[in-house]
């Protein structure tokens, strides 16, 4: 039988405990919510996949960096909820892979910027902030302002439906054509109309 002394005494012993301990902890804290319905389902049925339009603008955003200044997760403290409204519950993001919560805020949380702006404001706030935003640090993001080129939509849909976004063949088919004419502006602006409307519409 093992003691304290034993453990405490031997640095092999007490590294393998320790690592055991870390495990169990981490399985009891992380393999539950696989199986609760409020971190696995749609907090309600607004909750859609993204359309290829969407799911193009959501790449833009993570190739543009955006979420190094961005968050999108409201905290469910009455600062948060005051300024950004409801706070965020999984059940929005169960068809984010991955989720874009992050923590950082050099601007604006943007969970709950869908609809908040119109299409026209957030394209001028992108091209140039200061022109709407006087004061704002964020940079130009001029070049967005071009075709959006992405040969592999189909390819990309196809793969989040391994992970459980019900993509249909049908909407999967049409996604290339469904991007025709569309700009990368275009597609970014069209993701973020569509942040946190789940909440902020159905209540």
């Amino acid at each position: 039988m093992l003691t304290h002394e034993k453990i405490e005494t031997s640095n092999t012993l007490m590294i393998v405990l320790t690592l055991l301990a870390v495990i169990w902890g981490g399985l009891v804290e992380i393999v539950p919510l696989f199986f609760q319905d409020s971190t696995t389902k749609p907090v309600n049925e607004m909750v859609k996949p993204y359309d290829a339009v969407r799911l193009a603008g959501r790449d833009i955003y993570i190739r543009e960096g955006c979420y190094n200044c961005h968050s999108q997760m409201v905290r469910p403290f009455r600062a948060e909820t005051e300024r950004y409204g409801h706070y965020s519950v999984a059940g929005e993001f169960v068809y984010d892979h991955p989720f874009q919560w992050g923590s950082k805020r050099t601007g604006p949380d943007l969970a709950r910027v869908g609809g908040r702006y119109s299409d026209q404001w957030q394209k001028v706030h992108l091209l140039n902030p200061r022109d709407v935003v006087p004061e704002s640090n964020m940079p130009a993001y001029g070049w967005l302002d071009r075709p959006l080129n992405d040969p592999h939509i189909g390819a990309k849909m196809e793969a989040l439906r391994l992970v459980g976004v019900p993509y249909s063949d049908e909407e999967i088919a049409a996604a290339p054509a469904a991007l025709e004419g569309v700009t990368e502006l275009d597609a970014i602006v069209a993701y973020l109309q569509g942040l946190g409307l789940a909440l902020t519409q159905s209540r």
